[in-house]
């Protein structure tokens, strides 16, 4: 498998997400069996829905790779847990970047297919949110792309990030490292200042207001 700056960013965003579901699952009285498999839902929930989706072959089933780099991940919690899992913000940080590189990997996958970017996008937004809400689900939370914290929104952005240096011609590395970076710092700028989203008011509730 030819390396590439797409490559590289699938297997950190895999080591980013697979340590955001194992810090989820710590103090959850899983196995050590069932904390791997925790991570590896996370590190490849969504991509293997995005390609799916696009019918084709899911990319862990070609490349061993991402299930070394969730082994290396889980070694990593497991022998390094007091120093890795010391801040409580280290899920929401391992969250962020895997949410940032995913959500390039998506989109340069599904643009390189030929299909419309708007399409594209969506692939992307999947690519990086779909795992995560496996793994909530799976640990009985409320996925956070369903909260009010801003989630999915910064992938969106992040697409039309993609979109406008696409389209003034900046080299694909560039393209994909502002991109994820763009998503990122959405993410740190959301929660600093509590960007949030309305909540859907209870149907009732307004029904008595009338």
């Amino acid at each position: 498998m030819e390396f590439s700056i797409t490559i590289f960013l699938d297997l950190l965003g895999t080591f980013a997400f697979a340590i955001s579901g194992l810090r989820l699952a710590s103090g959850k009285r899983i196995d050590w069996f069932g904390a791997f498999i925790i991570a590896l839902v996370t590190a490849i929930g969504g991509g293997t829905t995005r390609d799916l989706l696009l019918d084709v072959r899911p990319f862990w089933m070609m490349n061993p790779m991402y299930f070394i780099t969730t082994g290396i991940a889980f070694l990593s919690a497991i022998l390094f847990k007091e120093k890795l899992f010391r801040w409580g913000s280290t899920l929401f940080m391992f969250d962020a970047i895997g949410l940032g590189l995913f959500t390039v990997v998506g989109i340069s996958k599904s643009l390189a297919m030929g299909l419309p970017f708007w399409v594209c996008v969506m692939m992307g937004t999947i690519t990086g949110t779909v795992g995560g809400v496996f793994r909530d689900v799976l640990l009985n939370k409320v996925p956070l792309v369903f909260t009010r914290d801003i989630y999915a929104l910064a992938c969106v952005f992040g697409g039309g990030v993609y979109y406008l240096f696409y389209k003034l011609n900046f080299s694909s590395d560039i393209t994909e490292l502002m991109t994820a970076i763009t998503v990122i710092i959405a993410r740190l700028i959301a929660a600093k200042f509590h960007l949030q989203l309305p909540l859907l008011k209870p149907i009732n509730e307004t029904i008595d207001k009338r």
